[in-house]
């Protein structure tokens, strides 16, 4: 069955495929959060954006119900984070080149208490700013690569110092598309439910927004009701479905379809031109519908 509209759905639709940009606190980890907001809307599934240390705070975007299968695309954005370096030294005076240095793709091999195989990867930091220089701290903002670890790039600029560092406070400011201009905490979720219940449903829309808003960093491609219904039952989208391709969007690329009334049909990889008279155009990576 096709979604109406997100504008249009029930809030029962709303909490079943939903996302919460949620405020993270410290103390729980990810897990406990994302399981504490599951069982708070009644909804079975729920799955978060990337984990968090449990004193990391900050943007921890959560999928509710059928959302859940989407997870993959936060794999597909940058994040970003603002961090206290603690030097375990004086401040050089060269401490603003010696980190711009590493504004770069580097090498990294994951802790041991990780959920990923110890393997050495590459993650690239895409702006790295240094904020603010007080005594034995730092203040940086870093952009990166999903899966980049933070901890592991303040010991490698410590180190770089020649003062040795650490990692101190961490929050997560931004995980695409989503950043800190519109986060809630779970106060906040808890009280929008109650006036929901009560019959005031306008708090509930505020908190929880329509999956949909979680794939705006991704090329759109937007398709016939018809190829929806195909795709609702496994078909690729061929080129006559297809009424529109993101100009932004190449070979390869993920990508989410969509109806023209906005609501989401799939997500997979663009493999052909839509302006072929036949032919495969997306190839399914996941089902919304």
């Amino acid at each position: 069955m096709l979604r109406d509209p997100p504008e249009h759905r029930t809030l029962d639709d709303l909490l079943s495929f939903g996302v919460v940009n949620l405020d993270k606190p410290p103390g729980p980890s990810a897990h406990q959060v994302t399981g504490w907001v599951r069982d708070m809307t009644g909804r079975e599934r729920a799955a978060h954006s990337g984990t968090l240390d449990p004193k990391v705070t900050g943007c921890l975007p959560i999928l509710l119900g059928d959302a859940t299968r989407m997870a993959q695309v936060f794999l597909e954005g940058s994040k970003e984070y603002v961090s206290v370096l603690e030097l375990h030294g004086p401040a050089p005076a060269d401490i603003d080149s010696t980190v711009a240095e590493f504004e770069t793709k580097l090498y990294q091999k994951p802790p041991r208490k990780s959920a990923v195989s110890r393997r050495l990867r590459a993650r690239e930091i895409y702006d790295l700013d240094l904020l603010e220089v007080q005594d034995r701290q730092a203040l940086l903002r870093i952009r990166c690569e999903s899966g980049t670890y933070i901890r592991k790039v303040c010991h490698d600029i410590g180190l770089a110092l020649g003062t040795g560092g650490h990692m101190g406070h961490l929050r997560r400011t931004a995980t695409d598309p989503f950043d800190d201009s519109t986060l809630v905490n779970l106060y906040n979720l808890q009280d929008a439910l109650v006036f929901a219940e009560e019959g005031d449903e306008s708090w509930i829309r505020d908190v929880v927004a329509p999956a949909e808003r979680a794939l705006t960093h991704l090329p759109s491609v937007t398709i016939a009701r018809s190829a929806a219904r195909e795709v609702a039952h496994g078909a690729p989208v061929y080129a006559p479905g297809v009424f529109d391709v993101d100009s932004d969007a190449s070979h390869g690329d993920l990508v989410a379809c969509y109806t023209d009334d906005g609501a989401v049909v799939c997500l997979g990889r663009l493999v052909g031109d839509a302006e072929a008279e036949e032919g495969e155009v997306v190839s399914l990576e996941r089902v919304l519908i």
